[in-house]
């Protein structure tokens, strides 16, 4: 089956509804993706702790790391597992809170004018084959949907971020994000 994309909702996305988003600002359209990693416990992959966090459901004495980001409220618009499942927390035509204090090619504020994709991951241990696949099928279907998503306006948290933050960090292959297929189909 393939994807499609309706009120900025992936169809074959798992969708978990974020509260942590926002409207885009008046006649901003996303123009920009920002590649993230997120593993909770940090460098523990599959378990729940990445949906209760972007949910604000995230049990903060369930793990010692999560006193040290108590009360952190983020999201993003989608996360890729380890297994290239990919869920949805925040439609594409509204704001998630994933860059924080960011700048991109002189704009500042990049949450307004991006889209934030998840990598269950760390910034030193190699993402996944399906990782790769689901990426590159979901940036086709978004520039598909939105044409302003050039082929350089791909970049890392580290990359809008320089200095707070470091993700996706040396293990994430940039190579392989060569332009996907003019289909952009994600099954």
């Amino acid at each position: 089956m393939s994807a499609t994309l309706v009120a900025g909702w992936v169809s074959t996305a798992r969708h978990v509804p974020s509260p942590n988003c926002e409207p885009r600002p008046p006649g901003v359209a996303p123009e920009l993706v920002v590649i993230h990693n997120i593993s909770l416990p940090p460098g523990e992959f599959g378990g729940p702790g990445i949906e209760q966090l972007f949910t604000n459901t995230l049990d903060w004495d369930a793990h010692p790391y999560y006193q040290s980001i108590r009360g952190l409220r983020v999201s993003a618009h989608f996360l890729l597992r380890r297994d290239g499942e990919l869920l949805q927390f925040v439609s594409t035509e509204e704001r998630a809170w994933h860059a924080g204090v960011s700048c991109w090619q002189g704009r500042d504020n990049c949450n307004d004018f991006s889209i934030g994709i998840e990598l269950e991951g760390t910034d030193t241990q190699a993402y996944t084959e399906a990782q790769y696949a689901g990426l590159k099928r979901l940036i086709g279907l978004l520039r598909k949907h939105y044409p302003g998503i050039g082929p350089g306006d791909l970049a890392g948290h580290a990359d809008v971020a320089p200095g707070r933050k470091t993700d996706p960090g040396p293990a994430f292959d940039w190579s392989r994000l060569n332009p996907p297929s003019a289909e952009g189909e994600l099954a």
